[in-house]
């Protein structure tokens, strides 16, 4: 059994100022080659409840690229019924999932469900999710999870949440919603722009810039309890915050002592280090998967490049050699790749090094990508980028055959940030 968590829910509610009147909306404009064709039964049991779960499930299935939904008009089936393997092999699924919203035993809404692999006549297991009818989305997404997990082998990021920023009527909203654009709430609202949220490792806390003193200033914001502290208000500039994947800590940019250099900071504002030593500009720091390195920005040899420095600072070492320009480094949480932004004849485009081989793939076909976030399994990487003059964000697989577009209908959406597993 398990259970979902009403804490995610609880911090919402006290976070928020207002839900935002413009969700994101998602748009698939790729994907993937050989889509897995699966089968969704409409789950039974009370009939608004069952439905959400239901579209819910499916939606974010369909969304991710790697399924295609197979009709499963006038099934009736649950998570007990005997499944009847050659029949839907005959309808072309590979795959089916049946379930049910009821009661469990002390009263509570509870989903249940089944997954099948109908090629080979087996089960491939099943769960129970207690919820409520203020979380059957969540439920639906849980759900969602399990199957992806079973059918690919990985994690599942349905569950997840994405902050970024919206700039709409001299506003600048700081947002979280869930992985599908839907339930946009409000952590804070300002006349000043926000910039570089990024998220604790525990999904916790997000700390970022605010210009609300009339000047960058790095802030750790608790999403449950709405409370936020000052990280780095040093004389001078304060930016670019990345946290440690021990949460401990975060890389910061600071100009306190001359040009804009990489520093490390307590979570709580105490211990700041020097980390980087150049005369040029280095920014943009970002931690290895394994916490021993940082990632950044410089452009200490001429030209802005990607380098790489010790946990503790030492010696740097370049890492981008193709092209003139390559700036924003974001490494994949596998430890596997490195995303970064790429000026290749005039345009600013998402690029991807395969770090064991050093080889680099161009993404995207966009002009002006920025601010890369990977999906916390590493599958999804999701950017800013400009539309018609207007603020929008792309999510992009990392072999660059899925792709979606998510856009609020008025307003320029920039600075994504994609969260960690649910937790």
């Amino acid at each position: 059994m398990h259970r979902i968590s009403r804490r995610i829910f609880v911090a919402f509610c006290l976070l928020t100022a207002g839900i935002a009147q413009a969700q994101l909306s998602i748009e698939i404009t790729g994907a993937g080659a050989n889509r897995i064709p699966v089968a969704i039964a409409d789950f039974t049991g009370e009939p608004t409840a069952s439905r959400i779960v239901t579209a819910t499930v499916r939606s974010d299935l369909e969304r991710s690229g790697l399924f295609k939904l197979v009709d499963t008009t006038g099934a009736v089936l649950d998570e007990n019924t005997p499944v009847n393997h050659p029949e839907w092999k005959g309808k072309g699924a590979d795959a089916l999932a049946a379930g049910s919203l009821g009661r469990s035993p002390d009263g509570r809404l509870e989903a249940r469900f089944r997954v099948y692999d109908t090629q080979k006549g087996v089960s491939l297991g099943g769960a129970a999710y207690v919820t409520g009818h203020d979380q059957l989305r969540a439920a639906g997404h849980r759900i969602a999870d399990y199957i992806y997990e079973k059918l690919t082998g990985e994690k599942g990021i349905f569950s997840t949440r994405i902050a970024y920023v919206v700039k709409a009527r001299g506003q600048f909203l700081l947002q979280i919603a869930d992985a599908d654009g839907q339930g946009a709430a409000t952590a804070l609202s300002s006349t000043e722009p926000i910039i570089s949220p990024a998220w604790s490792p525990d999904g916790s806390r997000l700390a970022y810039v605010s210009f609300e003193k009339k000047k960058p200033v790095i802030y750790v914001h608790s999403l449950a309890s709405g409370k936020r502290h000052i990280v780095a208000n040093f004389k001078g500039s304060n930016s670019a915050p990345a946290w440690s994947p021990d949460g401990r800590k975060l890389a910061v940019v600071l100009s306190k002592d001359g040009n804009s250099q990489i520093y490390s900071v307590n979570a709580d504002g105490s211990g700041v280090q020097r980390l980087s030593q150049s005369s040029g500009i280095d920014t943009e720091p970002r931690y290895s998967a394994d916490g021993g390195t940082i990632y950044f920005t410089s452009d200490r040899g001429g030209s802005p490049q990607v380098y790489q420095i010790g946990a503790n600072g030492g010696e740097a070492r370049r890492v981008t050699f193709e092209g003139s320009y390559n700036v924003s480094p974001r490494p994949s949480p596998d430890g596997k790749s490195l995303a970064f932004i790429s000026r290749r004849e005039g345009r600013f485009q998402l690029a991807i090094m395969d770090l064991a081989s050093r080889q680099v793939q161009v993404l995207t076909d966009s002009h002006k990508d920025e601010s890369p976030s990977f999906a916390p399994n590493s599958r999804m990487i999701l950017i800013a980028t400009e539309i018609g003059g207007r603020g929008v964000l792309s999510a992009v697989s990392s072999d660059g055959r899925i792709k979606q577009r998510l856009s609020v209908a008025a307003g320029d959406v920039r600075e994504p940030a994609w969260g960690p597993f649910f937790q």
